[in-house]
């Protein structure tokens, strides 16, 4: 039996717990860029899953390593190895540069371990265990990770919240500076704010930022769940600045859509925990772990970096050929398919539109329009991502 789209709403709104305002659509399909719903309207996705779908839907090499893990094997305890979760550990850390990895489901457990590995080595180092996040930012939905990330309305309701945190406005390093005491162990910030509106950090604060904590013998956290695995046009964000955390945190893209995350830490930062210190039961399973094999190879068969690269820097080019036709677009910014349109008008009823129109899109920090589609989608299909979005814009005015 197959439902519509108006049942299995009605079904949800009954048994979901009411967490997520949805849009009134539901899918069946995906494969590329394209969606279909379950009456079987086709939409083009320019949201990608929130920055996870990196190589599209159901890319081929994805879904044949998750059916060939699924007939090996699919979970045992991290009491034991398997083969695809030493490859990936392997693989990351020759790609980052970092040599520890540890594996988990998602990225709030990504950021929690990241946390503990920054406090274990503040504390074996006469440290507190204070972290320095920035405003604006998102870390996740989990209790320390909602203290971390510090929004009022995300914290509302659900004290006591976790201590340990504290908030400094992003790229201000004398703000910083001015909150660090003994107590602070380390610093955490996302390269590029992605929840917080597409923002972009700035090198030079990013650099002196990296000397001050090794003079200060701070962990410096970077949190690439949504920057990182192409996304930018750079396997890792913090590569477009040449600057390389202690630690860095990873997940969306990794699975190509199948729940993983990861966190890196230099040897230096990562021989802080011992015997006993983190765990997990699901982390690091042979068959997320043979999908992010799968999808790491994929991107880097088909040069996705050099998509990501080349799509963002046209999306970019005609975004600014059409400003002046425009008024509501205040700035495009960005790096690769990681793109934020910021509007002198809400973005919310233009995302609306754009879906009403076959566009999937998303609208973030109240007036932003956020772009991070597969990297892989056809020229074609962004182009007409990109009139469709005019077309929303000029509907909205």
């Amino acid at each position: 039996m197959s439902y519509s789209t108006k049942e299995l709403h009605e079904l949800d709104k009954t048994y979901y717990l009411p967490t997520f305002k949805r849009y009134p659509l539901a899918f069946k399909k995906g494969s590329g860029s394209r969606l279909w719903d379950m009456e079987g309207k086709e939409y083009i996705d320019a949201l990608a899953g929130i920055a996870v779908n990196n190589v599209g839907h159901a890319h081929p090499k994805v879904a044949d390593a998750i059916g060939r893990q699924a007939h090996e094997l699919i979970h045992i305890s991290n009491f034991y190895l398997s083969e695809p979760q030493v490859m990936l550990t392997k693989k990351l850390a020759e790609l980052s540069g970092l040599q520890r990895v540890f594996l988990g489901n998602s990225g709030a457990e990504a950021a929690e371990g990241a946390i503990k590995i920054a406090r274990k080595y503040a504390s074996k180092n006469g440290r507190g265990g204070t972290i320095i996040a920035m405003k604006n930012a998102f870390h996740g939905r989990t209790l320390a990770t909602v203290a971390a990330t510090g929004k009022e309305a995300m914290m509302n309701g659900f004290a006591p919240i976790p201590a340990g945190f504290l908030h400094a406005p992003f790229n201000d390093l004398e703000a910083i500076k001015e909150m660090v005491t003994e107590e602070v162990g380390g610093i955490m910030l996302e390269p590029i704010q992605g929840e917080g509106g597409i923002n972009l950090v700035d090198p030079s604060f990013l650099k002196a930022l990296r000397a001050y904590c090794d003079e200060q013998n701070l962990v410096l956290i970077f949190d690439e769940i949504q920057s990182g695995m192409g996304r930018t046009g750079k396997m890792f964000a913090f590569e477009h600045f040449g600057v390389t955390p202690d630690v860095m945190t990873l997940a969306k893209a990794l699975g190509g859509g199948m729940p993983i995350g990861a966190v890196l830490a230099s040897e230096k930062v990562g021989s802080a925990i011992d015997w006993g210190d983190h765990g997990t039961t699901f982390g690091g399973n042979p068959l997320a772990c043979a999908a992010a094999l799968a999808t790491i190879e994929a991107m880097e068969e088909e040069g996705m970096l050099k998509q990501a690269t080349e799509k963002g820097a046209w999306l970019k080019a005609e975004v600014e050929k059409v400003r002046s036709e425009y008024p509501e677009i205040k700035e495009i910014r960005g790096y690769g398919l990681m793109i934020g349109i910021e509007l002198t008008l809400e973005s919310k009823p233009v995302v609306t539109t754009m879906m009403e129109h076959g566009v999937l899109a998303n609208a973030t920090a109240g007036n932003v329009i956020r772009l991070v589609p597969p990297l892989n989608i056809p020229m074609e299909d962004l182009k007409t991502v990109f009139e469709v979005m005019l077309k929303s814009i000029k509907a909205n005015r």
